[in-house]
């Protein structure tokens, strides 16, 4: 599905991002904040942005954004390496 949004001139100068990466940032943002609000996982929500696994992660360092990774996560974790 493709979405399209408009900004006008004046809400994009002050985002001060060139024009040519406002659609890239703008999907990015949105993944981050999907995921900080825990709409999105985070393999969701970098599939979403488009970013590595590792460029992804940064940008959550950037954002003080904190990776999500609780008992269930780890437990889950421990089943596949035993399975491996």
């Amino acid at each position: 599905m493709k979405v399209t949004l408009e900004f006008s001139e004046e809400v994009v100068s002050i985002l001060n991002i060139p024009k040519n990466r406002l659609p890239f940032e703008i999907q990015v943002q949105l993944a981050l904040d999907l995921y900080e609000k825990g709409k999105l996982s985070f393999g969701k929500a970098r599939e979403l942005s488009g970013l590595s696994v590792w460029e992804f992660m940064e940008r959550l360092r950037k954002n003080r954004i904190p990776i999500k990774y609780d008992i269930a996560d780890f437990e889950n974790d421990l089943e596949t390496i035993e399975k491996l």
